[in-house]
């Protein structure tokens, strides 16, 4: 779940909970990649107990898109983070929309923050599964 000034703005059940950092010089090409990839994930344990066996789409299970311009935070420096290699925010906020609408486009209950807001992000990992997918 998650909340802009007090007030949910996207919530789902199953499924995954997506933080996209936008880097100066993405792509539309690195999106649907990235969207592509993120729906054929076998990440779900089948009703036998195969782990890793089903996608997100052959669970019934939906998306959160969180906008997080940190991912491109670099500490290599100094104490203090360094996003300078996050994308303009015009730039960033149409390739997040982009990505956005090719995960919609699988029929798939997809659901998003509001870009560039302060937002509370509430999850219940189960699992728990993290990774980094990055082209």
């Amino acid at each position: 779940m998650v909340r802009v000034n007090g007030q949910t703005v996207g919530s789902i059940e199953k499924g995954y909970l997506l933080f996209l950092g936008v880097l100066q010089g993405d792509t539309e090409a690195q999106a649907d990649w990235l969207a592509d990839k993120i729906l054929k994930l076998r990440l779900f344990e089948s009703s036998t107990g195969k782990i890793n066996d089903q996608t997100i789409g052959e669970v019934g299970g939906g998306m959160l898109v969180i906008s997080q311009f940190t991912l491109a935070g670099d500490l290599s420096g100094g104490h203090r983070p360094d996003y300078t290699a996050a994308e303009e925010r015009g730039r960033a906020e149409e390739l997040y929309t982009y990505f956005v609408d090719i995960l919609r486009k699988s029929g798939l209950r997809i659901e998003t923050g509001q870009f560039g807001a302060a937002m509370d992000v509430a999850l219940i990992n189960e699992g728990p599964v993290t990774l980094l997918l990055d082209k």
